[in-house]
């Protein structure tokens, strides 16, 4: 049986007077909808130009899609701004690449349905401070609400609020993968606070055979400088990577305690503040070659959902991952990319460099071919299909439960030529099957059950009782 809110509240210092409306019991903090609401989530809008007035096979559906939800949410993966009167610079600490879009991109979102996203991302500093504050204005003039970045961490940290017809919607947002720079402070004394996004620190472990760590300890003990002192045999630390034994090779997470708590703390008060609250993280662990979650990933998205949250959405490997469905509430893992359209231009001198182009000879387009063919071993580029598959999920609630989730198949044009590539259309039969059948794969080690009707995926909620 489930413990009453206020004693959990109480236990975790908070008084029973700043209990929110609506709060019952753990885990059954009740969304307070209008019944048929529904949010549609998708994952990574890179994009650099308007679309919505373009001829774009099959664009037009999947906007109308868009548009009828109550709420609309996407990762924003690009700053806005007009690089002829920007007063910034291309970092030299960029995300991958350089993302930007034209000025009338913040419009066009609006105009396919967007009025809620998350800026907290490894892109959001690509063009410094400078290209942060331009976007926030950019979203901020066309009432989209966004989340995740800010001038001080508690600015980007807090909810921020969607008004609807059928309910008040609050939204959280935070990165794990986040250039070092790009991370949030609030004001310590006579020290100013620091713009930035509201950042989820991981440490990050590299997991190998006991007798892999052996020989790594063998190898530590033979550099010059090393002290021996206390010796853990489960753990090696060499040129600053920790490595731990255990029965597979493979990576693990930590999260950072304080973070964490920042991040549960506004959860909290996003949904003391609103009929429905929503949590989204942007994270590449373990690798955009991975269709599972990092390991810390599960658990963390339960905490949040038990602080109040109503879904939480995962986006930032480009493909898809699993879903679960947790005390009758969506945890989307990633819902990959939804605009792919990459055509950005420019992009800094460091990006230059790193592909082995001279902006003297070559084209900020080549520079971009090289990126997404893949530069190095570690990095495999985005030439695989999967990164051109996705979905649009759409999270129906009925007598403020969730309902039912319906995923459409989605295809970014991967065959087409560059120029042409990244926009999103309805996924044609065989290619939707295979997407879906993917996605019931994935979400199956989730305990998720996904029927296909008519090439849509549907999860359909269990009874009150099964949860």
């Amino acid at each position: 049986m489930e413990r009453p809110v206020r004693e959990y509240l109480h236990e975790n210092g908070c008084h029973p007077a700043q209990q929110g409306v609506g709060y019952d019991t753990i885990g059954s903090i009740a969304t307070n909808v209008a019944d048929g609401f529904t949010i549609a989530a998708v994952g990574d809008l890179i994009v650099t130009r308007p679309l919505t007035k373009g001829q774009h096979s099959g664009f037009g559906e999947i906007v109308a899609l868009l548009r009828k939800a109550d709420v609309t949410f996407g990762n924003m993966e690009t700053n806005i701004f007009n690089i002829r009167s920007f007063q910034g610079s291309p970092q030299a600490e960029y995300g991958g690449a350089y993302h930007v879009g034209l000025p009338a991109l913040g419009a066009d979102l609006k105009a396919m349905g967007f009025n809620l996203v998350s800026y907290a991302n490894n892109h959001t500093f690509d063009w410094g401070i400078e290209g942060m504050r331009e976007t926030i204005r950019a979203l901020d003039q066309n009432d989209i609400v966004h989340a995740g970045a800010g001038e001080t961490l508690a600015d980007a940290g807090a909810a921020r609020f969607l008004e609807t017809a059928r309910g008040r919607v609050g939204l959280v947002s935070f990165a794990s993968t986040f250039t070092p720079l790009s991370r949030a402070a609030d004001a310590a004394c006579e020290a100013p606070g620091r713009p930035g996004i509201n950042a989820l620190r991981v440490a990050r472990s590299i997991v190998v055979l006991p007798e892999m760590l052996d020989s790594l300890r063998h190898v530590r003990n033979a550099l010059p400088g090393f002290g021996s002192g206390r010796e853990d045999p489960d753990r090696v630390v060499l040129a600053g990577t920790t490595y731990t034994a255990g029965p597979e090779a493979g990576y693990s997470y930590e999260a950072n305690p304080q973070d964490v708590a920042n991040v549960l703390r506004n959860v909290r008060r996003g949904k003391q503040f609103s009929d429905c609250c929503v949590a989204t993280n942007h994270g590449h662990q373990p690798g955009n070659w991975s269709q599972e979650p990092p390991d810390y990933e599960q658990a963390l998205a339960r905490r949040i959902i038990d602080a109040g949250a109503d879904a939480y959405i995962g986006h930032g490997p480009h493909q898809l991952r699993g879903i679960e469905i947790y005390k009758g509430r969506p945890i989307f893992y990633s819902l990959g990319n939804f605009i792919m359209d990459d055509l950005r231009t420019p992009v800094g001198a460091d990006m230059f460099d790193a592909y082995g182009k001279d902006p003297r000879v070559d084209t900020d387009a080549e520079v971009t071919l090289a990126e997404m063919a893949g530069g190095y071993e570690t990095d495999p580029g985005f030439c695989d299909p999967v990164y051109y598959e996705s979905i649009i999920a759409v999270s129906r609630f009925e007598q403020n439960e969730l309902a039912e989730v319906r995923l459409y198949p989605i295809e970014l044009g991967h065959s087409k030529r560059f120029a042409n590539r990244g926009i999103p259309c309805p996924a044609p039969g065989v290619q939707a099957k295979v997407i879906l059948e993917r996605l019931q794969r994935l979400s199956a080690a989730f305990g998720t059950e996904i029927s296909i009707e008519d090439e849509v995926g549907v999860i359909r909620r269990r009874p009150s009782s099964a949860r």
